[in-house]
Formats: structure tokens, sequence, C-alpha cells
């Protein structure tokens, strides 16, 4: 079966994808007169490897041949593979399961440090890349669920993980007959064609949708967890923190909230098909969230601002060189999030819709200061310690 799969896979006349600036030519890269768009940038090396400014487009279409091979020996509905399970967010999910009684089985790259967490917590663990298509069938046999909140890691090309890792796991889950697909995605991405890592969340929400898996797509607009290595920890080593000049508001989200929503979504059957968006109770500029986490930690942060313009350039900068265009691509991804944009959305009609209380999620505020509270706790009593004077032989 894997080898049928993994030809399925393999075949160019089952994807339209092309992004000449990164991709081979013999890639992906057939043309369909039903596909949305395509990826399209051009490129002239000269000396120095000079590249042009892209234009990035997306298009994607379902594989035609992915073929469902049910029936077969029924699954249980408690059985889910998570995507990403190392991540901020994946970790938090694979916890809820457990805590509610699924099966979790965790696709997870080898790696030189086992994620033997993971293990101890309960879960099965599977070695698994999703840049080697090969690979992923053997980890959905058995499988009800894949929720997927992986991401690929800050030195591999965007489309490596997040476009052909994706499209690889979505055309496998379909043909082995998963019953329910769960993205994660980026808020406003289908606003962003400009930014390669919210284009490919766009075109890969679009291919999820043409593929004709059962699914939920969630869309995300920021983590809290992030605040703390970003903003937090620094103020308390009395570090620099780093912040823009611009007025951006994110509504952050405790990452133990969108798990527990989640698996709400994951039991409701009317949410089957939708797309959702998870946003906090309110949303913050970074000016904010630094002067809360210095009255929080009762001291001043050494701030240090980093206008958009600069930003903007750096971003221009890396794009002219071809060993740099990545880099340029999560700038792109910076820049936005730090204009003028607005990562939020009303939760009203969501909260009705999973019958959860608002009351329920938490505060940023909340958040940060039960953080803060436990970190200088616990510095106290160190200090406390380190000034005993007793010694007991």
């Amino acid at each position: 079966m894997a080898s049928i799969l993994h030809a399925q896979l393999a075949t160019p006349s089952k994807l339209s994808l092309s992004w000449r600036h990164t991709l081979a030519p013999d890639s992906l890269a057939s043309t369909s007169s039903h596909s949305h768009s395509s990826f399209a940038a051009t490129k002239s090396k000269g000396r120095g490897n000079v590249v042009s400014m892209p234009i990035i487009r997306c298009n994607a279409q379902a594989a035609p041949g992915a073929v469902n091979l049910a029936p077969g020996t029924p699954v249980r509905p408690t059985s889910i593979l998570v995507v990403g399970a190392t991540g901020t967010l994946g970790r938090q999910i694979v916890r809820r399961a457990l805590d509610e009684g699924y099966d979790v089985r965790c696709l997870v790259r080898p790696r030189p440090a086992p994620a033997d967490f993971l293990r101890d917590w309960g879960a099965t663990v599977v070695n698994a890349d999703l840049s080697k298509p090969e690979t992923i069938p053997a980890t959905l046999v058995g499988i009800h669920t894949v929720i997927d909140c992986a991401t690929g890691r800050p030195e591999e090309p965007i489309k490596t993980v997040d476009w052909e890792g994706k499209v690889a796991l979505i055309q496998c889950a379909k043909a082995m007959g998963v019953q329910k697909f769960v993205f994660f995605s980026i808020h406003n991405c289908d606003k962003h064609p400009e930014v390669p890592l919210m284009e490919i969340k766009n075109c890969t929400e679009k291919f999820l949708r043409d593929s004709g898996q059962n699914h939920i797509i969630i869309r995300l607009c920021g983590f809290m967890q992030g605040l703390i290595g970003q903003y937090a920890v620094p103020i308390l080593e009395e570090k620099s923190v780093w912040g823009t000049d611009a007025p951006t508001r994110i509504a952050y989200m405790d990452t133990q909230d969108i798990a527990r929503l989640t698996f709400i979504a994951l039991r409701n059957e009317n949410v089957n098909g939708k797309l959702l968006t998870f946003a906090g109770p309110r949303a913050w500029t970074t000016q904010e969230v630094i002067t809360l986490c210095e009255r929080l930690a009762g001291q001043d942060a050494n701030v240090t601002t980093v206008p958009v313009s600069v930003l903007r350039f750096t971003r221009q900068l890396t794009r002219l060189f071809e060993w740099t265009s990545d880099v340029a691509d999560r700038l792109a991804f910076s820049e936005v999030l730090t204009s003028d944009t607005v990562f939020a959305v009303p939760m009203n009609e969501t909260y009705n819709l999973l019958g959860v209380d608002a009351k329920d999620i938490v505060s940023l505020e909340k958040y940060l200061q039960d953080y803060f509270n436990n970190i200088l706790k616990k510095l106290k009593d160190l200090k406390a310690q380190s000034k005993q004077t007793d010694i007991f032989f």
C-alpha cells in the first residue's frame, strides 16, 4: 500500500504548483484548468546570483487520483495523529487529547534528542518527515483524525514543509480513508498574498477544501506563550526588549484554550467543513504588552525600537541575493505583523457555535500575572535560600 500511495503522491499530474525562484522545474509543476492560481516568481541569474523581486501567486488543486481505500477495519474515533507535536501549540494539543482519553500518536521528525516527554505523557511517537512523502503512509494506519500543527523550521525554505509536505499529508490522509483533518492556519492569510507563508497557508486551505477530505480549518492570531521569551524573560533579566513603532494589534490566545476549543469543535458535527478563527479577548499593541510586563515585573524594560521602515529595507536588501531569499520571506511575515493590521475577530458567534462561555477564556492580563507571580515567588525563595548562613556537617 505504501508504494502505491507514494506513486500517487509523486505523480506530477496530481498537483499544479510553480514557485520558480525556489522550486526545481521538474518538481510538482503541472497546470490545470481548474486550479485557483500558481506560485510564480521571475528570476534572472547574473553575477552574484541576483534575483528580481518575485510576484508570488498560489494555486492548488486536489489530486483526482487519490481514492479512499476503505472499506476496511473501522478505526476508533479516539485515534488521532498530531503532526508538529513538539511545537508550542502541538504539545498542548497532545496534552489535552491525552487528558480527554484520546489515543494519541505523534508524528515527529528523527532528531538527536528524542521527544521523550511525549512518551512520558502516554503518547505514541512515530518518526516521519513531511519533506519525505514516502515516510507518511505508515503513520496514518489506524488513524481516525489528523490534527496538523506543524510548521517549517526557521532554517528551512518555507515551501518544503508548509506547502509540499502539507500537500503530501492531505493527499495521503484522503487516500487512506482518514475521517477528519484539522488544519491550523493564520488569520487574514487570504489578504496578504505578498507574504509567502500566509499565501501558502491560504493555498493549503484551498487544497484541503478541494480534496474532498472532511476537515476543519482553524485560523489563529497569536500565542500568549510566545510573549514570555519575547518580553517577560528579557525584562526580568534586564536585557533588551525588541519592539516596533507600528500600531499593530494582536488578540493573543493561550494555547491551552486553543487546544480545548479545538477538541470541542472536533466533537461537534456542525463544525465539519467550516473555517473558524480563534482570537483572544482583547487585541494588544507591542507597547501595551511591554507596559503590562513592566507593571507585573515591577521594573522598567530596556526597549530597543526597530522602525518598520528598517524591516522593509532589510527585506528588500535580502531579496537581491538568492541565498538570502528565505530570510526575506520570513521578514515579509514580520513586516505584516508590524504593520497597521489588526489580528483580531469577534468571537461571540464562535463561542455560541461551540457552546463556550467567553468568561472561561484566559485573558492576557491573567496569563502574564500568573507567570510573573510564579517566577517572582521562585526568585524570592532562591534569594532567601542564598542568605542562609547555617552550615551543617
